[in-house]
């Protein structure tokens, strides 16, 4: 059936716990974001996954990667959302849809099958060394050589996409409060 032979190995090392915090902060945030009525807890609960999933690739030793995941997502986007938020008008609480417990149950099943499976699937699974990793001395130089030289016109056509949208944001709130 199901062999633990490798989780005593796994669970004696600080990466491993700090891997299993920050994961479950990230699905407990996402959870959380789909779980809230409130659209500013539901945007704090967004940040939690962001800031936790920022944490992991501090884990993954993706420190540039992570460094960009709490400026942008945690900071920036959450930021916009807020201010998003602020310009609309709503009018009151909207009505609550009847809640169906089984609803919550099929979920949770669902979500232990599925839990489940990947543990199995994991624990099923040879994981092959093809080699050691040749990490990069300076992983922010090197990053910022590939995008700004191999994918600067990706990235030009990015910012321009986020320019857009913002003011398209901004164009449909003016418009709702009018």
């Amino acid at each position: 059936m199901f062999s633990f032979s490798g989780l005593g190995d796994f669970l004696s090392s600080g990466t491993s716990w700090m891997f299993f915090v920050f994961a479950l902060l990230a699905i407990g945030g996402a959870i959380f974001m789909i779980s809230f009525t409130k659209v500013v807890h539901m945007v704090v609960a967004v940040a939690l996954t962001f800031i936790s999933l920022a944490g992991l690739y501090i884990i993954l030793e993706a420190e540039f990667v992570a460094f960009v995941q709490v400026l942008i997502y945690a900071g920036a986007i959450s930021i916009l959302m807020i201010f998003g938020i602020m310009m609309t008008r709503h009018r009151g609480e909207a009505e609550e849809a009847p809640r169906r417990p089984w609803h919550e149950g099929l979920a949770i099943v669902g979500s232990l099958a599925l839990f489940g499976v990947i543990f199995y699937a994991i624990q099923k699974s040879t994981f092959v060394a093809n080699g050691t990793l040749d990490a990069g001395k300076d992983n922010t130089l090197e990053i910022g050589k590939l995008l700004y030289n191999v994918h600067v016109i990706p990235f030009e056509i990015m910012s321009v996409l986020l320019t857009v949208a913002f003011i398209g944001a901004i164009v449909v709130a003016k418009r709702e409060e009018d």
